[in-house]
């Protein structure tokens, strides 16, 4: 076929494009000549069927009517009726009746001469038969079409012999039988619709089967004229055998129908592999031909076929609908998958070191950050890793000259059982090891057969032959540095991976590298953490004093995250008293733990003034906002005191009173003889170093046996419960009665104890004790100085009661000074109290607040030796205020019963048989 300019191909343009172009499509020719086809079909069938039908009705005619005129013509009684007188009175109603019956037009009874004895015209009846009789009086059946008396008829005329048993003979009469055309034309008519009907039908159908046919084609062909398709199939060859891919197509029987040369080359078919089934094909890949026989997709899946790595994609192809073959591309990936194969390799390095950088360090514990190391590297680098530190590391100190004894810290593998050094082992390893080698030039070593180490062996022979017949045979080891220091060793090990080669050894130097900070981090860390934790314990009591007020149990925890400034104190006051303190400073670290110890000690130095409860919290707030405003006016570092709170309590034990006040912190808990818990509602205050809010002091009266609890907000607060949770758990835990303050401490700390606390943990139960009232003397003083007398009898005479008669002088000349003073300088009412404990103390209470000055009297001076005296025979000495005045007070210590009496005759201050005193 010529094109003309207009069907010339444009460059850029598409085939759709192209197609529109193009009226007289193959499709569309393949429409016509269907149709012209199908037309042609139809109208022979139609001619076919009237001509059929038209001689199919003429042949019923006449073969009934000879089978009306025989049945007719061997009636019974019909030869009888031709041989009567009068024929057509007998025959002429049969004829009728059975002309009827038998769907004839007319049936004829007529004698040898041809004149009619029946007829369905009477009139016709005696007059000379219209046809041939003439073969029928020779015994034969005659069918022929006439014009007759009824129109242009098909008859048959049959002749009667005279025997009725037997054929031949002469003949008697004829019978003749037929149909009219008209008649017969009908039932023609009546046909031809059904006949033209269904002519139609088909033809409408077949097409309708031409246009679908055709529309299919058109889609297939994409209504591409035979030259276009000429010229896209010698495309698609010179393209299907040039491209570097292979192609298949197989059917659903799994016969090849289609393999470019690529393909061919590829797989090693045959040339004649198109039309022979997959199992047939020689020099197929078995695996490559179960894969094209399964059918299923695949999506770049690789093969090996021989020396070749085969990249596969495999589609089902699904012509009309449903799969019924596949289409397979290959593609040769030989080169590709050493290439693919290194970077596979690279980035599983950098994944490695990526999650190393990740997983390593993730704590600031130098054994738990080895331990994460050596997990990190199994077993995606190794299947064996030992990290081995530096003793002074693992203490947080930096080894200035590293020796060779390491300490096993991290341990990790793909078996349990690899007979390597254990977790904890101290190796000291000889210099012809890689390991003692890298320690001293600071570089990684490979040791890529470990059965030909004889160096390595030299360590210890019969663990390392253990270790080869384990089944590892390579290692690299590295020295783990950090600012330049050798901080320990990192071995990898490998049982089942290849032997390590050169990039393994960059590898572990580089992962190493980035561990070592980590490490080194973690190392600084617990340096700084052990130091804040020294300083914090130098600052807290190691010991507790001994007095008799409260039993006492305690407790402390540094948080894990850095040592803050939690702390307490118990400080022996004057008079069968004693202070409980419990305080918090915010923050962690150093800065905390000296803040702690600032307040600690200015606790002490104010107790040591014996000021009230809030009159020392407010000498304490004062004392932070100045150190406060000392660090803002200088340089500006960090050492500020804002945040801390504090809880001071005094218990006294003749009294059996306790008061308390608290600057911000957490109230107390008081545990009842009976067991019932209490927490009460005492004046919160605000935390140290605001300024300008007063603090205020509560008074509880505590019986015998009750336990004061006091503790830090570290103790009930944690991420996992708030505070309210926290105080429901402590008063579960506190709610026993007849537990000592040891048992309270346990108790309390497994109930609420968290099990990585974020802030320090301070503990401090007190059981209260009551001082016996035999052991308490006290008088009113009557306001006179004659009365300092009557007061040192009495007090002589106790003292001799008590059994301290030693301390008879001593109190003598102090309660004589302090009643004298109090009478001379103070004010009513004098009271004076003894109380027998560890000590004794003398109390001489009076209404004056005026302060008692100690001063050093001249050599002239008359007076002012008085206190003087009493601090030479005192312990110690002291003044306390009171709501109602003031207390002078003075301690001495008890006798040694071990030692002997005054007057040297005895032990225990007895005579000479020691049967009394001296």
């Amino acid at each position: 076929m010529v094109r003309g300019p207009s069907l010339q191909p444009v460059p850029g343009t598409s085939v759709r494009s192209l197609i529109t172009k193009r009226p007289r499509s193959v499709a569309r020719q393949v429409f016509v000549l269907q149709v012209a086809i199908v037309v042609l079909l139809a109208a022979g069938a139609v001619l076919a069927l009237v001509l059929q039908s038209r001689h199919d009705v003429d042949r019923e005619a006449r073969t009934r009517s000879v089978a009306v005129a025989q049945t007719f013509a061997h009636s019974l009684g019909l030869r009888q009726a031709l041989l009567s007188p009068d024929p057509t009175k007998i025959l002429q109603p049969l004829t009728e009746v059975t002309r009827r019956d038998a769907g004839v037009d007319f049936i004829v009874v007529m004698n040898d001469q041809g004149i009619r004895y029946t007829h369905p015209l009477p009139d016709r009846i005696g007059k000379k038969f219209v046809g041939t009789i003439a073969p029928s009086l020779a015994g034969q059946v005659y069918t022929e079409s006439v014009k007759g008396p009824l129109g242009q008829e098909i008859q048959a005329v049959v002749p009667v012999f005279a025997d009725p048993y037997k054929d031949g003979g002469p003949v008697v009469g004829l019978v003749s039988a037929g149909l009219t055309v008209k008649n017969v034309t009908g039932v023609f008519q009546r046909q031809l619709p059904l006949i033209l009907g269904t002519s139609a039908v088909g033809l409408a159908l077949a097409t309708a089967g031409a246009a679908l046919i055709s529309r299919r084609l058109r889609r297939q062909t994409r209504g591409l004229g035979p030259a276009e398709m000429t010229r896209m199939y010698e495309h698609h060859d010179a393209v299907l055998h040039s491209v570097r891919e292979g192609v298949l197509i197989t059917d659903g029987g799994g016969r090849l129908l289609l393999a470019n040369d690529e393909a061919k080359r590829l797989l090693r078919l045959p040339p004649d592999a198109e039309g022979q089934h997959i199992r047939e094909l020689s020099g197929l890949d078995p695996q490559m031909a179960d894969l094209l026989l399964s059918g299923r997709e695949t999506t770049d899946e690789v093969h090996e076929a021989g020396d070749r790595l085969l990249v596969v994609n495999q589609r089902a192809t699904r012509p009309r609908g449903r799969p019924e073959g596949t289409a397979v591309t290959i593609r040769d990936s030989t080169e590709m998958q050493v290439l693919s194969t290194r970077a596979e390799a690279a980035r599983k390095r950098l994944r490695l070191l990526y999650d190393a950088g990740v997983g390593v360090g993730t704590t600031l514990d130098v054994e738990q950050t080895a331990q994460e190391l050596a997990d990190v590297a199994v077993p995606r680098f190794a299947d064996y890793v030992t990290v081995d530190l530096a003793e002074p590391v693992l203490l947080g100190d930096e080894p200035t000259a590293l020796k060779a004894d390491l300490r096993r810290t991290g341990v990790s593998g793909i078996r349990d059982d690899v007979p390597l050094y254990p977790r904890g082992r101290l190796i000291d390893f000889v210099p012809s090891t890689p390991q003692a080698r890298g320690l001293n030039s600071g570089r990684a070593e490979m040791v890529d057969d470990l059965a030909d180490a004889p160096g390595w062996h030299a360590q210890d022979p019969p663990r390392a032959r253990a270790i080869v017949e384990f089944g590892v045979h390579s290692l690299i080891t590295a020295p783990l540095k950090a600012r330049g220091v050798v901080l320990g060793l990192v071995n990898f090990w490998r049982s089942e991976k290849e032997p390590f080669d050169e990039e393994d050894l960059t590898l572990a130097e580089e992962l190493v590298a980035r561990a070592g900070v980590s490490i080194d981090n973690a190392r600084r860390y617990t340096r700084e953490h052990a130091l804040a934790v020294t300083l914090q314990r130098s600052l807290l009591p190691r010991d507790l004093p001994e007095q008799s007020a409260v039993e006492v149990a305690h407790y402390y925890l540094p948080a894990r995250s850095g040592v803050g400034g939690d702390w307490f104190d118990v400080i022996p006051l004057p008079g069968a008293r004693v202070a409980l303190v419990v305080g918090d400073v915010v923050g962690h670290g150093l800065h905390a733990a000296a803040a702690m110890g600032r307040l600690r000690t200015a606790v002490l130095n104010f107790s040591s003034l014996d000021l009230p409860p809030d009159e020392l919290l407010a000498r304490l707030d004062d004392l932070v906002q100045y150190i406060d405003q000392s660090v803002a006016g200088g340089d500006g570092t960090e050492g500020g005191l804002i945040g801390a709170t504090c809880l001071y309590a005094v218990y006294d034990a003749v009294t059996q009173r306790c008061t308390v006040a608290r600057a911000g912190h957490m109230p107390p808990a008081v545990v009842r003889p009976d067991g019932t818990v209490e927490i009460p509602e005492l004046p919160a205050g605000a935390p140290l170093g605001l300024g300008g809010f007063p603090f205020e002091s509560a008074e509880l009266d505590l019986s015998e046996g009750t336990q004061l609890v006091l503790y830090t907000d570290g103790l009930i607060e944690d991420r996992a419960r708030d505070i309210d949770e926290g105080l429901v758990l402590l008063r579960t835990a506190l709610a026993h009665a007849d537990r000592s303050p040891e048992d309270t401490c346990r108790e309390v700390l497994a109930e609420l104890l968290p099990v990585r606390p974020r802030d320090d943990v301070a503990l401090l139960v007190a059981r209260t004790s009551a001082l016996p009232a035999d052991r308490i003397a006290e008088w009113e003083v009557p306001f006179e100085p004659s009365a300092v007398g009557t007061m040192r009898a009495l007090a002589m005479a106790k003292l001799e009661e008590w059994g301290l008669s030693e301390l008879t002088f001593g109190t003598e000349l102090v309660l004589s000074e302090l009643i004298t003073n109090a009478i001379r300088h103070g004010s009513e009412p004098v009271r004076v109290r003894l109380l027998h404990d560890r000590v004794l103390t003398c109390e001489v209470f009076d209404g004056s607040s005026s302060s008692p000055r100690l001063h050093y009297a001249k050599t002239t001076d008359e007076g002012g030796r008085g206190l003087f005296l009493v601090a030479q025979l005192s312990r110690r000495w002291g003044a306390r205020y009171t709501p109602e005045g003031k207390v002078i007070w003075s301690e001495q210590s008890l006798p040694d019963p071990e030692e002997t009496g005054p007057e040297g005759t005895g032990p225990e201050g007895t005579g000479p048989e020691g049967t009394g005193p001296a």
